[in-house]
């Protein structure tokens, strides 16, 4: 692919026009990690559809309740802050556990990264995977290169809600809004299905 193309596509396509050098070094680090192997376009467009939804268009590691106006990542006691505000007021129906509530040892398993990655056992289980201690350290999930190696991981292999990748872009055929429920059901899948056609778009230019 032409990298200097797609930036100039996606730049106008899905940036309004510009792109910060955080957003640029965002969206390398997802370009590096795919050319490490041979990986469908279809695939890497998704990739970079959901982190550019999940991140609210950073394209950087995002610790869960971070809002689209704020400049920086709230802390983590923020996020719980805000997380048990949201549980006490009946906001978060589809939530079982308080899993963002600190344990003995003082550590939250609340959402960081690219891809939302929540509760213990998934830091347990992706740590091997991507060669973090997230279980010693979960913040190592808001590092660049451990975060993309999360989402990858994650999509490729259906780790966050069972469906994967594969289920939705193979040789016979594709969909993009089905995609979503890699992630989170059917939450905005037509609106992340068109920022995958898009960036799709760009990697073909």
């Amino acid at each position: 692919m032409n990298r200097s193309r797609f930036f100039a596509s996606v730049r106008t396509s899905l940036f309004g026009g510009s792109l910060t050098a955080s957003q640029v070094q965002g969206m390398e680090a997802i370009l590096d990690e795919a050319a490490k192997a041979v990986i469908d376009s279809r695939w890497l467009a998704y990739m970079l559809a959901t982190g550019f939804h999940e991140t609210a268009r950073t394209m950087q590691p995002v610790i869960e309740t971070r809002q689209p106006d704020e400049a920086t990542n709230p802390t983590v006691d923020k996020a719980i802050a805000r997380l048990e505000s949201s549980w006490a007021k009946g906001r978060m129906p589809w939530v079982k556990s308080a899993y963002w509530r600190k344990d003995a040892q003082g550590k939250s398993w609340l959402g960081r990264g690219l891809v939302q990655l929540t509760h213990k056992a998934n830091y347990e289980r992706m740590g091997p995977l991507v060669g973090a201690d997230l279980v010693g350290n979960p913040d190592l999930a808001m590092r660049d290169d451990v975060a993309v190696k999360i989402m990858f991981e994650g999509m490729a292999r259906g780790l966050f809600t069972t469906k994967k990748l594969g289920d939705y872009f193979t040789v016979k055929g594709e969909d993009w809004a089905g995609a979503r429920k890699i992630i989170n059901g059917t939450d905005q899948a037509e609106k992340i299905a068109g920022y995958g056609r898009l960036f799709l778009k760009a990697l073909q230019a």
